[in-house]
């Protein structure tokens, strides 16, 4: 902070001894040193109490860009969504207004999914009839 040399320490010592006198020197350089030890403690705090409030700007600067970019991102994905779904319920009414083979191929599905959830419900019957009766059953293995 000052930057004192050491032919500047001793004339100042001489002054301070021709001054105030071999007995209150002492007392007056301890006094002296806390004053500097305080203003140099004071002055760190300051200058570390700036440099938060400078990164704590560029925090709010950066936290701004992200959540620029983050609605650019999902403006972006919501058009191309919106634009995806449009496609696909074209397509859905194409095939649709087509000579009705998708008809049966839904239904098809829907025979496949209810015979797949009629298979559930009577393996779990059997399970729950067989820990009802104290029977235990081996682990089912897992499909492939």
């Amino acid at each position: 902070m000052f930057d004192f040399g050491f032919s500047e320490m001793v004339v100042i010592a001489v002054i301070g001894l021709i001054v105030l006198g071999p007995e209150r020197l002492p007392k007056v350089a301890k006094q002296a040193g806390q004053w500097l030890g305080k203003l140099q403690r004071y002055v760190s705090d300051v200058k570390s109490d700036i440099n938060r409030q400078m990164e704590l700007d560029e925090l709010r600067k950066l936290q701004g860009e992200v959540k620029d970019a983050a609605s650019n991102l999902e403006s972006s994905f919501r058009s191309s969504v919106s634009e995806t779904q449009s496609e696909l319920d074209s397509i859905a009414s194409s095939l649709r207004d087509s000579d009705g083979a998708s008809d049966t191929a839904t239904t098809d599905w829907d025979k496949v999914y209810k015979a797949r959830r009629t298979r559930e419900r009577i393996a779990e019957r059997r399970n729950e009839r067989a820990r009802s009766l104290g029977h235990k059953r081996p682990k089912p293995r897992p499909r492939r």
